[in-house]
């Protein structure tokens, strides 16, 4: 086995990722499957509809790749579905916590002032992104890692957690709240059960998604006020594609960062360098 190889390669080892149906995940699946995991992709999808369609699509690139419906704000519908993965696919090394999201109702906008936000979106979002999103699948999963001795763990924040975004008020304190757990549980579980168990999380930049869509894109194609300033205050000069957060995430995965826990890595084109000056 070759050095780059032996740093990154992650045949054999079990990957969880949820929010499977989603853009995002569709790419970070490829890139992990190709690596050489065993692919397990959750949502709260029917693994029949689209979640199938990922599924097929990965098999056909020669991925070995399991589906299963699993509502990450459900305790118990987690711990049976982790059990039934244990059974059928085997204990799982890698958990990717990539369900997540953003309501109209919890954004300011024209129509909608901060206090005019309702509070049942508002814990709807913080919900999804903190609990769903992060702290439920990682109580669950991080089991069968401490029995192992050994595993990995990739949230995902935002941006919006170092540099808090106008308008998008649950989103923000959500993701700000998991850069938060992200620290405290790396260093939790490598204190008390194994420094083998690695936890670290991704700060993607600005992608095109179907939930920030029509904040940076009009109807007629063009960008909004608010995706010309977030493109002029990157760097780089555009927005993110899926591919551009494979990499850092087989990295996160794989021996190849086996010292680095507790770190969130921004994938941004340099939007949280960028001073505006």
């Amino acid at each position: 086995m070759g050095l780059l190889e032996a740093l990154f390669s992650l045949k054999g080892r079990v990957a969880v990722l949820t929010g499977g149906a989603g853009v995002l995940a569709g790419a970070i699946a490829r890139g992990l499957g190709l690596a050489g995991a065993r692919l397990v992709l959750t949502d709260h999808y029917p693994p029949e509809g689209r979640l199938q369609e990922r599924l097929q699509a990965l098999r056909e690139l020669g991925v070995e790749a399991y589906g299963y419906r699993m509502d990450v704000l459900d305790r118990s519908e987690i711990e049976a579905v982790a059990e039934q993965i244990r059974r059928e696919v085997g204990p799982v090394h890698i958990l990717i916590n990539l369900a997540g999201g953003n309501l109209p109702e919890a954004t300011v906008g024209p129509e909608r002032s901060f206090f005019d936000l309702p509070l049942e979106a508002l814990e709807r979002v913080v919900a999804l992104n903190l609990f769903g999103g992060a702290i439920l699948p990682s109580q669950v999963f991080a089991r069968q890692m401490v029995e192992m001795g050994e595993g990995v763990i990739v949230n995902v924040a935002s941006m919006a957690a170092f540099r808090p975004l106008t308008r998008v008020v649950g989103y923000a304190a959500a993701k700000a709240a998991v850069v938060n757990f992200t620290r405290w549980l790396a260093v939790h579980l490598a204190q008390t059960y194994s420094p083998r168990i690695r936890v670290n999380a991704i700060a993607p930049g600005f992608f095109l998604t179907q939930q920030n869509r029509y904040l940076l894109i009009d109807e007629q194609g063009n960008l909004t006020p608010r995706g010309r300033a977030i493109l002029e205050h990157t760097p780089m000069g555009r927005f993110g594609d899926p591919e551009d957060l494979v990499g850092t995430v087989i990295w996160l995965a794989s021996p190849g960062s086996a010292f680095v826990t507790g770190v969130v890595v921004p994938v941004d084109g340099g939007f949280d360098a960028y001073a505006g000056v």
